[in-house]
């Protein structure tokens, strides 16, 4: 039985059909403002294009937080249920103490969890 982890898909991942769904699934993470420790600034997390039908929609997006040097991570910063028909995006202001990395989720109803990541220096 295979494990979660190598259930996500993500671009550097995805092979064989995967491998052509990757640049509408894989989430794209936007970091919008200038990042400083402590201060806030916005997030954006997009999909697609992607199709929105009752049956093939991107029904989930989640972002996580690993930061440099914490132990038992990551932090989950937020999620979001989307239906059909919704734009499949979040915009987003957080604030960190330091250096790490956002993680992103997005979950399609047919091709499943795909992952993205940005590295952020504080």
């Amino acid at each position: 039985m295979p494990s979660l982890k190598e259930l996500i898909l993500s671009k550097e991942t995805a092979s064989g059909e995967a491998e052509g769904k990757a640049g509408a699934h894989a989430p794209k993470i936007e970091v919008l403002d200038v990042v400083e420790a402590g201060k806030p600034f916005r997030v954006r997390i997009s999909v697609g294009p992607h199709p929105m039908t009752p049956d093939h929609h991107i029904s989930e997006i989640t972002l996580y937080f690993s930061e440099a040097g914490r132990p038992f991570n990551p932090v989950k910063l937020a999620s979001t249920q989307l239906a059909p028909g919704a734009v499949p995006e979040i915009v987003l202001k957080i604030r960190i103490n330091g250096s790490g990395t956002l993680h992103a989720l997005a979950y399609c109803t047919k091709h499943g969890l795909w992952e993205s990541s940005e590295e952020l220096r504080c």
